[in-house]
């Protein structure tokens, strides 16, 4: 399968912009996001040619040329197996000073505890660490034991065996499979950027990915799939549909999972999502459900909205994988980041390369000393 060279992209504004919009920061090789045509290329491939590979596939595709020694999908398989059982063992001590925390600040935690002088490569630990930390967080929170894991296992089976304590369905290891491919890098996004610049600093692989994950944490960037459910349950059945959505259309109210801030089409992500989850054995009554409510939802966006490009986004079908696969709503963020590390690590790797420290300049628009 060859690879895609990506369009060439908008030159860099010269003024300053509100959210930096246009403005090129960094040249990189790893992902190309065409928010006008609608496109996602990772790494020289189209996001759709990518849906049915598995992480470790993307891993090594990410990680080319950037990680020493290079390694093979197989290879970092096995690396992430011995790097999950490290990351359980560096875990153990600190279980019990996050049982206050909510999920996604317990796994801010448990990283920033990675230690700099850890044996594994780092990029590895990283990678491998946030299913391990999630899935005992998601347990804790449920009063059971944390479940060590299995090196043997893809990181996506280990991580629902790690969840569940026993052997998931190879449907629903499928989906979360092309979960996390599907959310592995998506551009210059902000918690990417947040990692860039702190790897600039040459502060090290585990602070620059603590940064990305605290700007992930932000309800405008890495918080939304959760609220896509509490929308569904709230409008309960079809006869609601309408009604439901068109009173918190009249309320001024945003509808979940609609809109992106890039694509001015339907966001690719919500496709590949939407084939994963109608691949899932079970649920199909939520997944159908979930259908008439988008597509009366696109219906009223179009006729309440019609200059404003609201479509489908990442979101949407994103909260229907994660709840079909087992995840609790209140730990999506975390499992996003168990994704997205990929395209973190592999930024900071391609950061660390240029050897330039990252500082923009601002535009001072206060007042001058007299």
């Amino acid at each position: 399968m060859a690879p895609i060279a990506p369009s060439a992209p908008k030159l860099a504004a010269q003024t300053p912009a509100p959210g930096l919009d246009d403005v090129i920061a960094a040249e990189t090789r790893l992902s190309h996001v065409d928010g006008q045509a609608g496109k996602l290329i990772i790494a020289g491939y189209h996001l759709q040619q990518l849906a049915h590979w598995r992480f470790e596939q993307v891993l090594e595709l990410l990680w080319r040329d950037l990680a020493q020694p290079p390694l093979t999908a197989e290879e970092i398989g096995k690396a992430l197996g011995k790097a999950r059982v490290t990351a359980f063992s560096l875990m153990q001590p600190l279980l019990a000073g996050i049982r206050t925390l909510s999920p996604v600040e317990a796994l801010r935690l448990l990283l920033s505890a990675l230690p700099d002088d850890a044996a594994e490569p780092h990029h590895v630990l990283a990678v491998a660490s946030v299913p391990v930390f999630t899935a005992a967080i998601v347990r804790q929170a449920r009063g059971l034991a944390p479940v060590s894991p299995n090196a043997s296992c893809s990181q996506a089976e280990d991580f629902l065996r790690m969840l569940g304590d026993a052997n998931p369905d190879d449907d629903k290891v499928k989906a979360l499979d092309t979960y996390l491919v599907t959310v592995s890098d998506h551009g210059l996004n902000a918690s990417t950027f947040t990692a860039r610049v702190i790897a600039s600093t040459k502060a090290g692989m585990f602070s620059s990915v603590v940064g990305g994950l605290c700007a992930l944490k932000g309800p405008l960037h890495g918080g939304a799939p959760g609220p896509v459910l509490d929308m569904l349950d709230d409008i309960g059945d079809e006869t609601r549909i309408e009604p439901w959505l068109a009173a918190a259309l009249d309320r001024g109210e945003r509808l979940m999972g609609f809109g992106h801030r890039i694509y001015r089409v339907r966001d690719p992500r919500a496709d590949v999502l939407k084939g994963a989850v109608s691949a899932l054995k079970d649920g199909s009554g939520r997944i159908a459900f979930a259908g008439k409510v988008e597509t009366a939802a696109l219906h009223l966006l179009k006729e309440r909205k019609p200059l404003r490009p609201l479509q489908t986004n990442v979101e949407f079908y994103t909260a229907l994988v994660l709840e079909a696969v087992g995840f609790p709503r209140d730990s999506f963020t975390n499992v996003f980041a168990a994704g997205r590390m990929a395209g973190w690590t592999a930024h900071v790797l391609e950061q660390d390369q240029t050897g330039r420290l990252i500082r923009p300049q601002s535009c001072y628009v206060g007042t001058m000393p007299s």
